[in-house]
């Protein structure tokens, strides 16, 4: 198949595929890569762009099912601890760090539940064992003592801390940029890849779509359909309940909690084995999370998070951090949509998030539930039901040993970023893997600008803001980027903080305007 581009709008869609899959958060592009991988033709469509609802909401980590083991779910955890060695080994080490995490043994942390934490943290360890993933890309971990948590962690509340216990876990670079890129291989492998494409009605042989950017309609026949719009299931499918719960995240600046590079969790008071973690971003900032509320009620195409929630996770962090932190310390704040079964009574807090495929009466094929790590195993499961319900003539998953594009092994990443001539280019190299020079060559065909002028920051004078020209080109040419919001919510995360976002806005639309308008693309920056 000829390697095709993500697309917005409908125009060159195909009207005859095998598999039409309908959303494109992680699972929705990991259903289209694994389709497509295995030699169908696929169309794959979202009504609004790349990671627009939960995917781009996450905490950004790969987790390896610790939560899961404390509580009992050890084949959740198994798995998550597969698809963590996976994704950090094999098919995105480019997008993927391992992250350091403290639990610090405080007043607030009694000796039987650092006991627990501490069991938690060697059962973590075996899942990673289990899995076959090397200490060398995720260490063992160990007790520290209190100097030794002090120095990993200045700003710690050190009264009556008695030391620490580091763990380890997988981060990402971003959660949408791994969207994109399980989105660009998969367009690289013939899938046809169509943002803001809005589903009107689905049976498990026929869709009906709409381009939002013109209006204009289009009728796709296919031999099945893939629904895998998370939160949003439930729409296509009546008979899909689902009961989604909140997740919601406060964006620091890294002043708020200086010279702090490893995550920390904090204790929830309470509880015995849920914490609210502090995560160090790439680009300075802290993410601290995570709350779980029911949402009742219509879901909404983006959730807001409540100051109610905003308090609780200031007050929990503060808890174990000597400064106070306040409500003017938060720059940003998001929440993301689980998309979990109903199981009936209790607290959201409490359902599993193992993943489910449900086959409508229609023909439709669902995935609902899981987790960010699992969705190539969800999208795995997902092509197999409805290569089965279809009676198509599939080749194997071969997902678990495919790279994205861009994917190297990051000793070597490590090394080019070492050797790149400026900041710029070192970023490009963090952001795009292998793809850097990519990026950059593409960025100056569709600009006419010089290779420095791209690597330069996009707003200088803002070092809050450190992305570069080049990612905004290539956001368009190669991510389909539509308009200001896929570039500076999606493609970049400029979006999570709103002065940010007003600052960096006259370059997004800049660069949109050059792209539309090659002719005058040739002008530098000045």
């Amino acid at each position: 198949m000829t390697p095709r581009r993500i697309t917005p709008g409908l125009a060159g869609a195909p009207t005859d595929v095998d598999v039409v899959v309908i959303g494109l958060g992680v699972t929705g592009a990991g259903v289209a890569l694994d389709a497509a991988s295995r030699g169908l033709s696929v169309l794959a469509v979202d009504a609004h762009d790349l990671a627009f609802g939960t995917s781009r909401f996450s905490s950004k980590l790969v987790h390896g099912g610790l939560r899961y083991l404390a509580s009992g779910q050890v084949a959740i955890a198994h798995e998550s601890a597969v698809e963590r060695g996976i994704l950090m080994e094999t098919t995105a080490p480019h997008l993927t760090r391992p992250l350091p995490s403290l639990i610090p043994l405080a007043p607030g942390v009694s000796r039987p539940m650092g006991l627990l934490a501490g069991a938690g943290f060697l059962g973590g360890d075996l899942l990673r064992r289990a899995a076959r993933t090397s200490a060398d890309t995720l260490p063992r971990p160990r007790r520290l003592t209190a100097a030794e948590a002090r120095r990993l962690a200045p700003p710690l509340r050190t009264d009556g801390l008695r030391g620490g216990l580091l763990g380890w876990d997988g981060q990402l670079e971003d959660d949408a940029r791994l969207v994109t890129t399980i989105a660009r291989t998969a367009a690289e492998r013939g899938a046809a890849v169509h943002t803001h494409a809005r589903v009107l009605s689905a049976t498990g042989t026929a869709v009906e779509l709409r381009d939002e950017l013109t209006g204009a309609p289009l009728s796709v026949t296919c031999r099945t359909v893939v629904n895998a719009a998370g939160v949003w299931a439930g729409d296509l499918v009546d008979d899909v309940r689902l009961r989604p719960s909140r997740g919601t995240h406060l964006v620091l600046r890294a002043e708020a909690l200086p010279k702090l590079s490893v995550a920390v969790f904090a204790p929830i008071p309470g509880e015995t084995n849920r914490f609210v973690l502090v995560l160090p971003q790439p680009d300075g900032q802290f993410y601290v999370g995570l709350t779980d509320e029911p949402v009742d009620g219509p879901v909404p195409d983006v959730a807001e998070p409540t100051e109610v929630e905003i308090g609780f996770l200031l007050d929990v962090v503060s808890a174990s951090f000597s400064r106070q932190l306040r409500r003017s310390d938060v720059v940003g704040a998001f929440a993301g949509l689980r998309p979990l079964l109903d199981g009936g009574e209790g607290s959201t807090a409490d359902l599993s998030r193992k993943h489910a495929v449900l086959t409508s009466r229609t023909g439709v094929v669902t995935i609902v539930g899981g987790k960010l790590t699992t969705y190539r195993r969800m999208a795995e499961d997902a092509v197999d039901a409805a290569v089965a319900s279809a009676g198509l003539a599939a080749g194997p998953c071969v997902t678990a040993t495919l790279p994205l594009l861009g994917a190297a092994p990051r000793e070597a990443l490590a090394e080019e970023a070492a050797r790149a001539g400026s900041p710029g280019a070192a970023r490009l190299v963090r952001r795009y893997g292998a793809d850097a020079g990519l990026a950059l060559t593409a960025a100056v065909e569709a600009s006419g600008w010089s290779e420095a002028e791209l690597l330069a920051p996009i707003a200088p004078g803002h070092p809050t803001i450190p992305t570069v020209w080049a990612e905004l080109f290539f956001g368009i040419t190669h991510e389909g980027a539509a308009d200001v919001a896929d570039l500076l919510d999606r493609r970049t995360r400029i979006g999570l903080v709103p002065d940010d976002r007003a600052v960096a806005l006259p370059a997004a639309e800049r660069v949109l305007e050059a792209c539309r308008n090659p002719r005058r693309s040739g002008e530098t920056r000045a």
